[in-house]
C-alpha cells in the first residue's frame, strides 16, 4: 500500500476529531440535533483551519444512512464514500478552475434534479472567492430559494471579495488560526500514534512554523520526518526550517545583559558557522525582549511556549525595564535598516554593538548617555554628560523612559496597604512583590511584610530595594522594612483586586440572568447567553 501523507491520514473524520475552531462546532453541532438547519453556510479563514473538513464532516452528517445528526456512524456506505471522497450527491468545486459563467450555469442546471441516492444533494465549492461576477448573479438566485433537497457549502479565504448579495443568504463562521499549543498538543498524539521519536523542541519549531495552520503544520511535520530518516531531532528540524537553535538567542541575550561584547562577537562568528538568517535571529531577538518586557509588568501571563518560562522570568529580573525598551527600539530600527548593510553579518554586529553603546537617560535629563562597553581587563570610561560632546548619538532612537509616578500623601489613620501601594505608584515587578504581600506589622521605625511561598521568585534585593525607597519617599522619614516569605493567613492586594473581579463577574451575569428582555428572548426563541463581561 502507497504511503498517505499525515493530513490525509489524520484527517478528522468526525466534529468531536476536529482540534479547535469549538465555537464553530457548538452552533453546527446544536443546529444538526435541533433541526435548524439552513440552506447555505459560508466558511472562512486562512488556510489549513480546518473549512472544508468541516464542510465535509457537516454533508455526512446530513446524508448518514442512520438520519441527521452530529454524529454521523461512519460505518454506513455514504459515510465511507464521503470519507474517500466517492459520494455521488457531494458534489465539490474548485471555483478557481471554474471562473467561466457558462461552467457555473451548467453547475446549476442540475441542482432541481432529486439526489441520486442521499438525503440532501451538498454543492461544497472551495475558494468561492474566485468566482466572476457573472459567476456570482448565476448563483445568487439559487442561493437565495434552492430546492429543499439542496444544501450549499462555500469556502473561502477572502471572504471581503464575495459580494453583499452572497453573503446576506449564507450564515457565515469564521474560523480562527489555530493557537501554538493546540497544533502542538495534536502532533505529540500523532507522533505517538505514529511511534515515531521526537524531542519536544523540534515539535514546538514546527508548530511555531505552521502559523496558525494545522495542514501547514503536518506538511512540514511530513518533511521533518523524512529529513531526519524517521525521527525529529532539534538540529534537525532546525537546520530543516532555517531556524536557529534557541541558545543562541539567550547567548545574545546573557551577553547583552553582562555588557561583555567579546561574547557577543563570538556568538555572532558561533552562527555564521550555521550560516543562519539573520534577520531571523534578530526577529527571535526581538520576539524575547518583548516577553521580557511583559514579564515585568505582568509575570503571570507568561506561557511556556517555547520552553523558557523560567527564563524568560530570570532575565526580566536583570534587566532593567528601561534597557528592554531601548533595546527593543534599537532592534526594530536596525532590522530596517540591516538589508542596507555591506554585509548582513556586520549589519546585525552593529546593530548589538549600538545596544550595548547606549543607554537611556537619567531621569529629568532629557539626554541619552553612551556607556562603554566593557571587555575582560579593560576599564570603562567615563561617560560625557551631554548629546553633544558624543559624535556617535543617535538622534532617532525614541527610547521610552518609564519616569515615576508623582508620591502622594500617605493615608490619614489607616494601615490600609492596598491603599500605600496605590500612594507609592508602584509599577513593574516592584509592583508585583507589593500586591502579593500582606502587611504584618508597622509601626514608626520598622515594617514587616510577608510574601507567599508561591510568589518567592519576586524576592529580590533589588525589588526589596526599590519598595523600601519608594516606602520612606511616601512617609518622608526613614524606616526598616522586612520582607518575610511564609504561609500567609489574610488576603493580599492582588487576592482581593481577582476576588473583587470575579464578583463583579457574578454580579453581571446574575443581572443579565434576572433581566427580562433576556429572559423574554429565551422563552419565545430558545435563546442561550454566550458570554457575560462587566463594564468597568
Amino acid at each position: 500500500m502507497s504511503y498517505q501523507v499525515l493530513a490525509r491520514k489524520w484527517r478528522p473524520r468526525s466534529f468531536k476529531e476536529m482540534v479547535g475552531q469549538s465555537h464553530i462546532l457548538r452552533a453546527l453541532i446544536n443546529a444538526l440535533d435541533n433541526d435548524r438547519l439552513h440552506h447555505a453556510y459560508l466558511f472562512t479563514g486562512t488556510r489549513g483551519v480546518g473549512k472544508t473538513t468541516i464542510a465535509r464532516i457537516l454533508a455526512k452528517s446530513l446524508n448518514c444512512e442512520k438520519g441527521v445528526s452530529s454524529t454521523p456512524c461512519g460505518e454506513c456506505s455514504t459515510c465511507i464514500e464521503v470519507d474517500e471522497g466517492r459520494f455521488v450527491d457531494l458534489i465539490e468545486v474548485d471555483a478557481a478552475s471554474r471562473t467561466k459563467v457558462d461552467e457555473t450555469r451548467e453547475l446549476l442546471d442540475n441542482v432541481q434534479y432529486a439526489p441520486t441516492r442521499g438525503r440532501y444533494k451538498v454543492y461544497l465549492i472551495d475558494e468561492v472567492h474566485m468566482f466572476s461576477n457573472h459567476s456570482f448573479n448565476a448563483l445568487l438566485k439559487t442561493l437565495e430559494e434552492p430546492p429543499p433537497h439542496v444544501k450549499f457549502l462555500l469556502a473561502t479565504t477572502d471572504p471581503q471579495k464575495l459580494p453583499v448579495t452572497i453573503l446576506s443568504r449564507c450564515l457565515q463562521f469564521n474560523l480562527k488560526a489555530l493557537p501554538q499549543e493546540q497544533i502542538h498538543g495534536h502532533m505529540d498524539y500523532l507522533l505517538e500514534q505514529e511511534k515515531i521519536p521526537a524531542d519536544s523542541t523540534s515539535v514546538r519549531h514546527i508548530a511555531r512554523a505552521a502559523q496558525g495552520s494545522m495542514r501547514d503544520a503536518l506538511s512540514l511535520l511530513d518533511q521533518a520526518i523524512a529529513f531526519g530518516a524517521g525521527e525529529l531531532k532539534e538540529a534537525d528540524v532546525c537546520d530543516m526550517l532555517g531556524v536557529i537553535e534557541q541558545h543562541f538567542v539567550m547567548d545574545v541575550l546573557n551577553g547583552l545583559l553582562a555588557q561583555d561584547a567579546s561574547a557577543l562577537l563570538a556568538c555572532v562568528h558561533a552562527m555564521s558557522e550555521q550560516s543562519v538568517d539573520y534577520e531571523s535571529v534578530l526577529v527571535d531577538v526581538l520576539s524575547m525582549l518583548q516577553r521580557i518586557a511583559v514579564a515585568q509588568v505582568a509575570p503571570d501571563t507568561v506561557d511556556d511556549l517555547q520552553g523558557d518560562q523560567q527564563a524568560i522570568l530570570k532575565l526580566a529580573t536583570e534587566f532593567s525595564a528601561e534597557d528592554v525598551q531601548l533595546y527593543y527600539q534599537i532592534g526594530l530600527i536596525g532590522r530596517r535598516d540591516l538589508p542596507l548593510a555591506p554585509q548582513l553579518r556586520a549589519g546585525f554586529e552593529m546593530v548589538l554593538l549600538r545596544m550595548l553603546s547606549f543607554q537611556p537617560a537619567e531621569a529629568g535629563s532629557g539626554e541619552r548617555r553612551p556607556k562603554a562597553a566593557t571587555a575582560p581587563n579593560t576599564t570603562p570610561q567615563a561617560a560625557p554628560s551631554s548629546s553633544a560632546s558624543n559624535p556617535v548619538a543617535i538622534s532617532n532612537l525614541a527610547a521610552v523612559e518609564p519616569a515615576p509616578a508623582p508620591i502622594k500623601a500617605v493615608p490619614s489613620a489607616t494601615d490600609d496597604w492596598t491603599s500605600i501601594i496605590d500612594s507609592m505608584g508602584l509599577r513593574g515587578l516592584v509592583h508585583q512583590l507589593a500586591v502579593h504581600c500582606t502587611l504584618v506589622s508597622r509601626d514608626e521605625s520598622r515594617w514587616v511584610l510577608l510574601l507567599g511561598e508561591e510568589n518567592k521568585q519576586l524576592h529580590r534585593e533589588k525589588f526589596e530595594t526599590q519598595l523600601h525607597e519608594s516606602l520612606q519617599s511616601l512617609l518622608q522619614t526613614k524606616v526598616q522594612l522586612e520582607i518575610q516569605v511564609g504561609a500567609q493567613s489574610s488576603e493580599t492586594p492582588a487576592m482581593q483586586t481577582e476576588r473583587k473581579k470575579e464578583e463583579r463577574q457574578l454580579g453581571a451575569e446574575e443581572d443579565v440572568a434576572n433581566d427580562t428582555v433576556v429572559q423574554s428572548l429565551q422563552e419565545r426563541f430558545g435563546a442561550t447567553v454566550q458570554a457575560v463581561k462587566p463594564i468597568d
